[in-house]
């Protein structure tokens, strides 16, 4: 009779440390995979504002606001009924009107050489992105319904779609107080106004604002 041999138990314990190892570096690579996304994201919410306040400390007016951009930086839209010149960026954070001042806030930082992209407004590449491929935006926060109002102190609000939730929970830690219903920085459900997510679910997208 032929004698089967099996795995002896040093062979198995072999096998087991190999696999444990195997786990333990793909998860690791998934955690390294996600901490690059969240400092992505999270560049756009700390370099954007900074953007805005270089530009009004070099023009004595707001990006998108600005009357006189198109003497200021050459290129910029003149001065249309959409820019009020009133000390905040009207129109809404996601608005694709290119009179508004939301929209017009990027041309004006792009071509005063504070931000990159597209400084055609008929541009299919305009709109900025972050890199989860939704939309960034800016708009006061008197004029983003996306959260209810008075839930913001500051005038001015950064706004960036598209994040899951695990990753916007990771930015709130990040750049807040780790609360996305409480602070600077709200996680929302992108269409229904609100005051923020306390515990965002992990797989869904939502919408990040923070004030400034």
């Amino acid at each position: 009779m032929k004698k089967e041999l099996g795995f002896s138990l040093i062979e198995l314990a072999i096998v087991l440390v190999i696999a444990g190892l195997l786990l333990a570096g793909v998860m690791r690579g998934q955690e390294l995979i996600a901490n690059a996304k969240v400092k992505s994201l999270a560049s756009d919410f700390r370099n954007i504002p900074t953007y805005f306040y270089g530009y009004q400390d070099r023009f004595r007016a707001l990006p998108g606001d600005d009357h006189a951009a198109d003497t200021h930086v050459a290129g910029a839209v003149a001065s249309s009924v959409g820019q009020q010149q009133n000390g905040l960026i009207e129109g809404t954070w996601n608005s694709n009107t290119n009179t508004d001042e939301s929209f017009l806030v990027w041309q004006h930082l792009r071509l005063a050489g504070l931000a990159t992209g597209a400084t055609n407004v008929a541009n299919a590449q305009y709109l900025p992105r972050n890199s989860e491929g939704g939309q960034l935006g800016l708009t006061s926060t008197a004029a983003l319904t996306a959260v209810s109002a008075n839930t913001f102190n500051s005038a001015h609000a950064m706004c960036s779609d598209g994040i899951l939730g695990r990753y916007a929970l990771q930015l709130d830690t990040l750049l807040d107080d780790g609360a996305g219903n409480s602070g600077a920085m709200r996680i929302l459900v992108n269409g229904t106004p609100g005051v923020g997510e306390a515990a965002p679910v992990a797989g869904t997208p939502y919408l990040v604002c923070m004030s400034f």
